[in-house]
């Protein structure tokens, strides 16, 4: 039997990267967790590490650029059957490199109001959600 404290509890920092009016999907590749999902590109938070710092070292590694980070959006849990996590997302620029995907198969740029037409992964639909909330006003 499993108990709620056995179960993994990852912290993952995320950007909502935006660019002319677009933002930034990447998909997840098939030998990842959640295989072919749509995410906000970022990672886990090391021991230490402040989720800003982790946000520009994800970055860097994920796609070789920097990123300029700004504001928060509110922090949200999910429990997938085998773990939980709690993503931390900002709202985010680039602010020099060319996207090289490491880790993802796939990106694409879309306006705010077409993102939930990919399949993305379900702990990030409430920051979808909130993010196209704040676009509308």
């Amino acid at each position: 039997m499993t108990t709620i404290d056995s179960r993994k509890h990852v912290h993952v920092a995320c950007a909502i990267i935006e660019r002319d009016g677009l933002v930034l999907s990447a998909r997840r590749s098939a030998s990842m967790n959640l295989p072919l999902r749509w995410e906000f590109p970022g990672g886990k938070i090391e021991p230490g590490e402040g989720r800003e710092e982790c946000l520009t070292r994800e970055l860097v590694e994920e796609m070789g650029v920097e990123i300029a980070v700004g504001r928060p959006l509110t922090p949200t849990t999910h429990s997938y059957p085998t773990f939980d996590v709690t993503l931390y997302p900002y709202v985010c620029s680039i602010v020099s490199g060319e996207i090289t995907l490491h880790e993802h198969s796939a990106m694409t740029w879309l306006p705010p109001e077409r993102m939930l037409e990919l399949e993305w992964a379900d702990a990030d639909l409430p920051i979808i959600l909130e993010y196209q909330g704040q676009q509308q006003g």
